[in-house]
């Protein structure tokens, strides 16, 4: 039986493997908010099963989808990705679901964050997220995994991490006041240091321009491996993008990680900027308990937002003149895996891309509590 463990993982000696260790398979959540997804979900629902499908090919998929969704879902997906049932206010599993920890000896855990869906009230990305808070610890049971409970408001998208004690992160969003207000820089690497078990925080200024997350680092900055980022990029300074681009550019190339390496940091050019279409906007439901996407708004379009399966990459694409280039680049980063795009702009009219809809479960059996 799982149990909640009074400890941390770094007590305990767990860590957050980097995302290109072994994987036991990968989360989903199914789409279905009318007024995040257009036309009913239906569009999104289509991208979600390619995103599944293509990951499928090279490890477990697990979706977790409502009750009133379940048929649907079942139907519309292949016989071998798991459904089940998990109640959730919205897909985002990679910001409100449980990151894994690992043990030397192989066992696995889970970390259950606090989520206020990106910044409570005071934002009102939507309303209410009770559903969503609760994900974690229904997940890790779902796997028979004992779990912590971390005193910080944090989502999976807010950080990367190298699995050798390094993790990349924002001020933007970790510092911002609508997360976690009481609570100083230094409370929060020391809560990130006990419940991820790292020793070196590489502080980004800001995140990709108008992403409504506050400036996930999934979005803007990735690890590769080990002394090795890849950075959304753009060569145009009139764009919004380049200050932020280059202002992580200095940080990150002055910059040490756990062993006290340099970084070498590769440039990874963002699409063409992308704007939410009048019919895209016209097909959201208006409501006032959730954020409003108008037409002409920008959308945080990036290459970095994708996913490291076992032998994969699953990268986004938009059909957008950088495209093949972003394949290219990231086929040169990961020699030893498949580059498989996926068409994501359904995804990224949501707010967020394929790695933000997924989740990585690493390898690992069930620990003794005891």
């Amino acid at each position: 039986m799982p149990q909640r463990i009074d400890s941390t993982p770094r007590a305990d000696g767990y860590r957050m493997p980097a995302e290109w260790e072994e994987h036991a398979g990968c989360w989903m959540l199914w789409p279905q908010r009318r007024d995040t997804w257009r036309n009913g979900g239906k569009p999104a629902q289509c991208a979600f099963v390619d995103v599944a499908e293509k990951i499928a090919r090279f490890e477990p998929v697990t979706m977790g989808v409502n009750r009133d969704q379940y048929e649907n879902a079942r139907a519309m997906l292949p016989p071998q990705i798991r459904v089940v049932e998990l109640s959730n206010n919205d897909a985002w599993i990679r910001d409100i679901g449980a990151t894994f920890v690992v043990s030397d000896q192989g066992s696995a855990r889970g970390v259950n964050w606090k989520f206020n869906a990106w910044g409570g009230l005071q934002k009102m990305m939507y309303f209410p997220w009770d559903q969503d808070d609760l994900l974690p610890i229904k997940m890790l049971e779902v796997e028979g995994l004992d779990r912590y409970d971390a005193p910080l408001v944090m989502e999976g998208g807010s950080i990367h991490v190298d699995g050798q004690g390094t993790l990349i992160t924002t001020e933007q969003c970790l510092l911002h006041t609508n997360r976690n207000p009481d609570l100083s820089r230094g409370d929060i690497e020391d809560y990130l240091a006990d419940y991820l078990n790292i020793e070196q925080i590489i502080w980004l200024p800001r995140g990709v321009y108008e992403d409504e997350t506050d400036g996930h680092v999934d979005n803007i900055c990735c690890i590769v491996r080990p002394g090795v980022v890849a950075l959304t990029w753009t060569d145009d300074r009139s764009d919004p993008q380049y200050e932020r681009s280059a202002e992580a550019y200095d940080k990150l190339m002055s910059a040490r990680d756990a062993r006290g390496a340099s970084l070498e940091v590769h440039k990874i050019h963002q699409p063409d900027p992308m704007t939410m279409t009048r019919e895209e906007a016209e097909g959201l439901d208006v409501v006032d308990t959730a954020f409003l996407r108008p037409q002409g708004e920008r959308l945080a379009g990036s290459y970095i937002n994708f996913y490291i399966a076992n032998g994969a990459i699953i990268l986004p694409q938009f059909g957008d003149r950088r495209d093949e280039d972003a394949c290219r680049k990231l086929a040169e980063l990961f020699p030893a895996r498949q580059v498989v795009g996926v068409y994501a702009r359904e995804i990224l009219l949501g707010g967020g891309n394929i790695h933000c809809i997924t989740q990585q479960q690493p390898a690992g059996h069930a620990s003794s509590s005891a």
